[in-house]
């Protein structure tokens, strides 16, 4: 539940499986990178000692991360949940792993109405809270008040590690590390119905 810290006044969400979709085959991935079985792809490539492997291996990431972009849609309830918070006021941002063009892409193509997005090419990757603080300053809010939404163990890490709400989107299976979140939704009907109750809003 939300209402164990002071009144949440802003909202920031992971972007591929949490507000919109991603068909990017990460196994694939770890394949044409050369990163071992189960490793972070983007920790990988910046270990690389060779610039020119490091530059092909962001240049493969890039190639598939605009393709699924443009192949994108939004994901069950999330449309309605950001169109409903943002008529009732809530200051919403997004931070996400994806390249900056692909997360416009994303956008534009989705026509999502949140301004301010932050992606690996602004910060660290999750799960480095660096982009959650730098929003939390920018809307001068303390981060008690900020929730982080995302569908995976980095955003959760990210969000406590920030000292936010971290919230996780599990629409199917709960995953092991579910325990780690201060909350878990299975539909964003449940998100939004809890974040307008504790701030006095009508549903």
């Amino acid at each position: 539940m939300v209402t164990n810290r002071q009144k949440i006044q802003g909202i920031i969400f992971d972007l591929d499986g949490t507000l919109l979709s991603s068909d990017l085959n990460f196994q694939l991935l770890r394949e044409l990178t050369g990163c071992p079985a189960g490793g972070d792809i983007l920790a990988h490539i910046d270990s690389l000692e060779c610039e020119q492997q490091k530059q092909q291996a962001h240049d493969i990431v890039r190639e598939h991360e605009m393709r699924d972009a443009g192949q994108s849609h939004w994901l069950p309830g999330a449309r309605e949940m950001v169109y409903g918070l943002k008529q009732h006021g809530f200051q919403m941002a997004i931070v996400t792993r994806n390249i900056s063009d692909a997360a416009k892409l994303k956008m534009s193509h989705n026509q999502v109405p949140i301004e301010l997005v932050l992606s690996r090419e602004d910060a660290p990757a999750k799960p480095d809270p660096t982009a959650l603080l730098q929003i939390a300053r920018y809307w001068q809010l303390p981060v008690d008040q900020i929730i982080y939404v995302g569908d995976f163990r980095y955003d959760v890490e990210a969000a406590n590690n920030a000292g936010m709400v971290s919230c996780l989107y599990a629409p199917e299976v709960r995953p092991d590390y579910a325990s780690q979140a201060d909350m878990m939704v299975t539909h964003f009907d449940d998100l939004a119905e809890q974040l307008l109750n504790q701030s006095g809003h009508d549903i």
